[in-house]
């Protein structure tokens, strides 16, 4: 019996998740009317931080916790953001227009692990964006797999 891959290597590793947030930030962000405005002035590398985090998150090498502090970085970062439902479900459907323009995989279970991680992680960022929350200082970092549907290998 194949040992399942983790998502990230079915993936295609850490140049499919480089390609993926080039993609989608380039092409797909930078002229939107709903998100440009809120990534008008991120840093070039802004989309190769977000390659780590998702690289890391679906089992990839824990490059974004050893060189940014995990997720209490990655929350600091949206703290006070205030980020909005519209820009939430705006960000969830660019970034799965943009997978398909990376080429990432479209298997069926793929393409659930993926979007079953974006929907939670985006409406988590939502939540702690906005002016009451108190997000955790420290949390764990979330590693996310195949929940019910590892790929299909004959």
């Amino acid at each position: 019996m194949a040992s399942v891959p983790s998502v990230y290597e079915w993936a295609g590793g850490s140049e499919a998740f480089e390609r993926l947030t080039e993609v989608f930030y380039r092409r797909h962000v930078h002229d939107d009317e709903i998100l440009g405005p809120l990534f008008a002035r991120m840093p070039a590398d802004h989309p190769h931080h977000v390659a780590l985090w998702l690289a890391e998150v679906f089992g990839g090498p824990a490059q974004y916790s050893e060189r940014h502090g995990g997720y209490a970085h990655m929350v600091s970062m949206h703290v006070g953001l205030a980020l909005t439902e519209q820009q939430r479900a705006r960000w969830v459907q660019l970034i799965g227009v943009a997978a398909d323009d990376a080429g990432l995989p479209s298997d069926p279970e793929f393409r659930s692990a993926f979007i079953a991680y974006i929907e939670w992680g985006t409406r988590l960022a939502v939540h702690n964006s906005q002016p009451e929350a108190e997000p955790p200082r420290e949390a764990p970092m979330p590693h996310w797999g195949w929940g019910e549907a590892p790929p299909y290998q004959p």
